[in-house]
């Protein structure tokens, strides 16, 4: 399975707030053996968001977006995802119901509170108000961290690929001198290689296969110099 996350946000594009939605939800696709292809940060605007959702969902067996939910003048990513898939925004019966079994009343909640794109299965906000939506391989989320969070654990059994296993080795040498043994690497065993420079190089290996990730990581220990 092959994800696509796009993320919404005037603030986020300006650096006031920190995308640590992308990296929570990459991480735990990842958990569930499911790549993750595409980061996208988009402002809140329906034409910008609309594009994306439209070419991602053509590409990727499913689209999370993340942020824009709710009431307010800026909370545009419903209509985005809806324009995108050729939808109206309605209310939604169940996401109002959900509401009130929540405690809120039609004049607790603000207008377009429970609109959502025509079609759409509602998802239960847990931890907040903004309710969010699945159509078509697109999942709509919250942007506040515990919310989406939240919201994506009540969804995950949605998400699965084939499970990968993973190990690392540190060495006390140039990136570029290491470079030989990489590629030695690469030939020997079926496992993909990340490497990350910093203090000392951290070399990651993936695969499918737990034991041979554990061997190439070995073989590798073996011949560079450790920290």
């Amino acid at each position: 399975m092959n994800v696509a996350v796009v993320t919404v946000g005037d603030e986020l594009l300006a650096g006031r707030t920190t995308n640590t939605n992308a990296t929570w939800l990459c991480e735990r696709l990842d958990d569930r053996g499911v790549g993750v292809e595409r980061v996208t940060t988009v402002p809140d605007r329906v034409s910008d968001i609309a594009r994306v959702v439209n070419e991602y969902r053509a590409e990727y067996d499913a689209v999370i977006v993340t942020g824009g939910l709710g009431p307010t003048h800026d909370d545009v990513t419903m209509a985005g995802v809806a324009a995108a898939l050729g939808r109206s925004v309605e209310e939604h019966a169940v996401a109002l119901a959900w509401l009130e079994e929540d405690g809120y009343t039609r004049d607790d909640l603000a207008a377009g509170t429970a609109d959502l794109p025509a079609g759409a299965r509602a998802l239960h906000n847990e931890a907040g108000v903004a309710p969010g939506a699945a159509l078509e391989g697109v999942y709509v989320l919250p942007g506040v961290p515990a919310e989406m969070q939240a919201m994506f654990e009540s969804i995950v059994e949605e998400f699965t690929g084939t499970q990968t296993y993973r190990d690392a080795v540190v060495a006390d040498e140039p990136e570029s001198a290491l470079l030989d043994r990489i590629a030695d690497l690469r030939e020997r065993f079926d496992v993909s290689v990340g490497s990350y420079p910093g203090e000392s190089v951290r070399i990651e290996l993936k695969g499918t296969d737990e034991a041979t990730v554990a061997e190439a990581a070995a073989w590798l220990r073996e011949r560079v110099d450790s920290p």
